[in-house]
């Protein structure tokens, strides 16, 4: 297929927003989910319905098996166990979709270490921005967001960097067929710790104690965030370059923190603004230096 030259049309560029809009909001969402069910059972719930009944309808991915456990199992166990366990109680959704976004920097650096090339200027001072962003987070811990909370979430964050470049090892594949499929892998472990580490009876109490609102937020992680917003965004990558869709990704945040505002009340204090806007600053620099550089060249 060739890539469009031309720029976004309207109608894709609102499905591009509502992608966005889906991927920042849905740090809301799991708050809500998180209300009646323990963290690691929500995970193994969500990567369930991620691989059910997806795998009877597309074909295995032409990735090796191996490829496939190892990424379920960093996305599945390693960046959702991490990120669902420190939002219950260590962490806001809105700093959560802030601080995940480290993901950028972590896929750098190992990209950079398995590749072999050098870090550049403008990537080591977009990430000394982020990271003095971080820090501000990390000075501020309260009753809300704690040391614990947002080492798990940057925890969640390398894990998402390690499904990035198991994910680009893969190759060129149907992005729904891989994510159904490697979802496989991060059930049975997922269940298996919650069973371990939440015990049967609060497994089954959250089972019972589950509400309406608890059981569609477990169905957005998989049909909304999952299927609509993967889906979509692996749509447009196939027919815009990737530097017109990427870009785009930096509205997470900013979903994540105004949804986290207005829905939960969220406080949004000036050392909160000021940390987002480093981080935002850094992903900004990393994201489209080269771009601009490029563009200024020509």
């Amino acid at each position: 297929m060739t890539l469009r030259t031309t720029p976004l049309t309207l109608r894709h560029l609102l499905l591009i927003l509502a992608v966005v809009a889906v991927w920042g909001t849905n740090f809301v969402i799991i708050k809500f989910a998180l209300a009646h069910l323990p963290p690691l059972l929500l995970a193994a719930l969500r990567f369930a319905l991620a691989a059910v009944p997806l795998v009877f309808f597309v074909r295995r991915p032409q990735a090796s098996w191996g490829n496939l456990a190892f990424y379920g199992l960093v996305i599945g166990v390693g960046q959702f166990g991490l990120l669902f366990y420190g939002m219950t109680r260590d962490i806001t959704p809105g700093l959560a979709s802030l601080v995940v976004q480290a993901q950028v920097f972590f896929t750098v650096a190992l990209a950079m270490l398995t590749s072999g090339e050098r870090v550049r200027a403008f990537q080591g001072v977009a990430a000394l921005i982020a990271v003095a962003g971080i820090a501000i987070i990390a000075s501020h811990t309260d009753g809300h967001t704690t040391l614990l909370g947002l080492a798990l979430t940057l925890g969640a964050a390398l894990c998402w960097a390690l499904g990035n470049i198991a994910s680009r090892a893969a190759g060129p594949v149907n992005v729904l067929a891989y994510i159904a499929w490697s979802s496989l892998f991060a059930v049975p472990p997922l269940l298996a710790m919650s069973w371990v580490l939440e015990g049967w009876p609060r497994m089954a109490a959250g089972l019972a104690q589950a509400d309406a609102v608890t059981w569609a937020a477990v169905a957005w992680q998989s049909v909304g965030n999952t299927i609509f917003g993967y889906g979509v965004w692996a749509w447009l990558l196939a027919r815009y370059p990737a530097a017109t869709i990427s870009p785009f990704s930096l509205l997470v945040p900013v979903f994540g923190m105004g949804a986290s505002a207005v829905v939960l009340a969220e406080p949004l204090p000036p050392w909160k603004l000021l940390a987002a806007g480093l981080i935002m600053a850094g992903l900004a620099l990393n994201l489209l230096w080269p771009h601009v550089s490029r563009a200024w060249r020509s």
